[in-house]
């Protein structure tokens, strides 16, 4: 036994004297400065052509000179309303109906072939019908926006619902609880995590969806931008601008997070991810 003791405390001190792993946020830098080194590489190497694949510094080079033009930035606020506006639309009416549908059985079973058949369909599909009812205006890129987030946000928010409780469901309606107060103290407080997560989701598809629009349907933003610079030849520009999309994505989703973990701070998930 005190042999086992002994071994014990010998592993103790050699996993003691282990280094701590590198944090998350900087091995994540560290694989970024190595896809930007080999993207730089590559090209100069002669392993690429530079007519398809520009050294990483002449991705920043032009991307400071499209910075410094008025039309950039007319774009980009162009897409971040496109998608802001959609978003919003789409999470609105998904949480709404999701609600109604949810919460009243013989409405979900009437509408539940309608909506496995409707949301299957690609957004992209439905490009004809937007440039036929909106031509390029941003309209019609709001219309594949919301029809594309809107899924996401009414599937989450219809499993939300199905979630609640029975018992506690049936506890309010012995009581006589309004509607209202119904939803909101037994109905909500379960669906909003699935209402974060469908938001989350949403957040992501809306802007994939801006781009598509604005690049296949010609609306302003930076699709279109990456359109005019793809098909005049400025393919240095052309990435600056795909950088610029990624970049937007990338706060995209640390803003969405964050906002959930704020609105979910009291749920079991978000409190085990805080203090572990």
């Amino acid at each position: 036994m005190t042999a086992a003791v002994t071994a014990d405390a010998a592993g103790d001190g050699r996993g003691g004297r282990r280094r701590r792993a590198a944090p998350g946020w900087l091995l994540g830098l560290a694989g970024l400065a190595g896809l930007v080194a080999l993207v730089e590489a590559v090209p100069r190497a002669g392993l690429v052509k530079e007519r398809f694949l520009p050294p990483f510094s002449d991705m920043v080079s032009a991307l400071a000179d499209e910075a410094g033009t008025g039309a950039f930035w007319r774009a980009l606020l162009e897409t971040l309303r496109g998608w802001a506006i959609g978003l919003a639309v789409a999470t609105a009416a998904g949480v709404v109906l999701g609600v109604v549908i949810g919460g009243l059985p013989p409405v979900r079973a009437a509408t539940a072939s309608t909506i496995e058949f409707l949301r299957p369909i690609p957004s992209v599909a439905l490009i004809p019908l937007a440039v036929l009812l909106y031509g390029t205006t941003m309209r019609a890129t709001l219309l594949l926006v919301v029809y594309a987030s809107f899924w996401q946000v009414l599937v989450q928010v219809l499993y939300g619902v199905r979630d609640v409780d029975p018992v506690a469901r049936e506890t309010a309606r012995s009581y006589r609880f309004r509607t209202l107060t119904q939803v909101r103290t037994v109905l909500w407080p379960t669906a909003l995590p699935y209402v974060m997560t469908g938001f989350r989701l949403a957040a992501a598809v809306a802007l994939i969806l801006e781009i598509t629009g604005e690049l296949v349907i010609g609306s302003p933003g930076l699709g279109k931008q990456i359109a005019v610079a793809q098909s005049s030849g400025a393919v240095a520009s052309m990435y600056a601008l795909v950088i610029v999309v990624g970049l937007i994505g990338v706060v995209v989703n640390v803003i969405v997070r964050a906002v959930e973990r704020r609105v979910l701070r009291w749920h079991p998930s978000v409190r085990r991810e805080v203090f572990s």
